[in-house]
């Protein structure tokens, strides 16, 4: 069970309509990538009381999508063209969840970027993506 983040994290500074039901979300800048994470609550679960696999896949998204832009600040914006997600692990209520990206390659039009997923430390996902490059 978690005790609330990991050292670094601070409330994420990128706010969204889409990720406010589930906050609060934590990110940090690591190591040129953005990692973010949350304590699992209800509101983060399906029916079955499990992270459910959008709530998953919207974070690897954003946290590599964010972590695309930071190796290229430069751009005006990156737009999400290939996202694939393999679950391949569980996660339980009061866990902290962490997406740990890993930016791949980065060019004038596209970015390439892969992400681990993990639950407590263990991983549970694992994702891949790649953006266009706006600007």
């Amino acid at each position: 069970m978690s005790d609330g983040p990991p050292e670094g994290f601070a409330p994420h500074f990128r706010k969204s309509p889409v990720t406010d039901a589930w906050e609060p979300l934590y990110s940090r800048k690591l190591d040129g990538v953005v990692q973010i994470g949350l304590t699992i609550r209800a509101v983060h679960c399906n029916s079955r009381g499990l992270p459910h696999g959008g709530v998953i896949a919207t974070l690897a998204d954003n946290a590599m999508g964010l972590s695309c832009g930071t190796a290229l600040p430069s751009a005006k914006g990156l737009i999400t063209v290939g996202l694939s997600v393999d679950y391949v692990g569980s996660a339980k209520l009061g866990q902290w969840l962490q997406v740990e990206p890993r930016v791949l390659r980065v060019g004038n039009s596209m970015g390439f970027a892969d992400a681990l997923i993990t639950a407590d430390g263990v991983i549970i996902a694992r994702a891949s993506a790649s953006f266009r490059v706006m600007g």
